[in-house]
């Protein structure tokens, strides 16, 4: 066929998460592994009748919730369809062609990815073998082709976070190119730190969260961008008339208005870890708490090979990777104790000597 390819999206190379994970035990993709309260679930969806499937999303009355609940105005908040399209609308309304979005790496791979797709120049800060990233290496990175600047706190896979100084300098850096920063605040939360006083604050700088991670609804798709009215606004114009579902906006309200399921679900959460990185030293593994809703761990044999076994074997799923510096990790999920008890009689099990 004699047709036109966008050159960018022809050259892009995608790889997509694994289908027929139902019914599986899920540690692989920092989701919780068992969800919301029941009770709490079946409530909202009593309140999806006909009538509501009817009518379009309206996320304001969502958005003015959201907003009084982080002590933010309405004019500071937009929803997007998950996290990934607020990275797609942010790349699309203030990067450019050919001129260079800065990231560490690794780091979570939409980013990387919407800039193959834009035709923008990605430019990755390593991580120093130990783990570690130096912050004068991302001010290095940063020049006057930069657009964008994007940090990850805590950083998805390696769970890195930054200081007030080190973020201080990373935004007076962009500011002088005239680049903007997101904060990718995904696992707030379980890293209760927050920069998200520089967004509602600063001229140049956005912080994003999600529905996924702590609150537990992926399947909906919500995410949240958070800033100045300015850059607000500019999204505003990017963004689809509807791009919030209503199912979505609804959950998440219930969520709002329920803080004591918030705070049991973080403590669910602490529980679940301490108890896994406590029961994996025990055995002598080498762990690592990333900050997030998960840890990695190093298995006593090939991690790529325990990761197959565990799905083979247990319907245990976690994430490997081809990365040579995460090579002999595996990450895991963290969840309940309960859930964490199956991955650990699991894992101890596949990877016994």
């Amino acid at each position: 066929m004699n047709y036109h390819v966008n050159e960018h999206i022809k050259n892009t190379v995608r790889v997509f998460p694994m289908q027929n994970r139902y019914g599986l035990h899920r540690y692989d993709m920092n989701e919780n592994p068992e969800g919301l309260p029941k009770e709490f679930v079946d409530s909202v969806l009593q309140e999806i009748t006909p009538e509501f499937l009817a009518i379009y999303p309206e996320p304001d009355r969502f958005l003015h919730k959201y907003a009084k609940f982080i002590g933010a105005e309405y004019e500071n908040v937009l929803t997007t369809n998950g996290s990934d399209m607020a990275i797609r609308y942010l790349l699309e309304t203030f990067g450019e062609v050919d001129k260079e979005v800065v990231t560490v790496a690794p780091s979570f791979e939409m980013y990387w990815v919407n800039c193959c797709i834009l035709g923008y120049r990605h430019v990755p800060v390593v991580y120093e073998p130990d783990l570690t990233i130096k912050i004068e290496n991302i001010l290095n990175a940063i020049n006057d082709n930069t657009r964008i600047v994007v940090l990850l706190n805590p950083n998805n896979p390696v769970g890195n976070v930054y200081t007030e100084e080190e973020l201080q300098r990373v935004i007076a850096r962009a500011k002088e190119v005239g680049a903007i920063v997101i904060i990718d605040e995904a696992y707030h939360y379980f890293y209760p730190n927050t920069f998200l006083n520089y967004a509602l604050e600063g001229e140049n700088v956005v912080v994003l969260r999600t529905f996924s991670k702590l609150f537990s609804i992926a399947a909906c798709r919500l995410g949240v961008i958070i800033s100045n009215p300015e850059i607000i606004h500019y999204v505003k114009n990017a963004r689809l008339t509807f791009d919030a579902n209503s199912i979505a906006l609804l959950f998440a309200e219930r969520i709002l208005d329920h803080p004591e399921m918030v705070e049991e679900l973080i403590r669910i959460e602490n529980e679940g870890k301490a108890y896994t990185l406590e029961e994996l030293q025990k055995k002598g593994y080498e762990c690592r708490d990333c900050r997030g809703n998960f840890i990695f761990v190093k298995p006593h044999h090939d991690a790529k090979e325990i990761t197959k076994r565990l799905e083979e074997e247990k319907q245990v799923l976690v994430h490997a990777y081809g990365n040579e510096l995460l090579k002999d990790d595996i990450r895991v999920s963290v969840g309940s104790k309960e859930a964490m008890q199956i991955f650990l009689d699991a894992f101890f099990e596949v990877d016994a000597d």
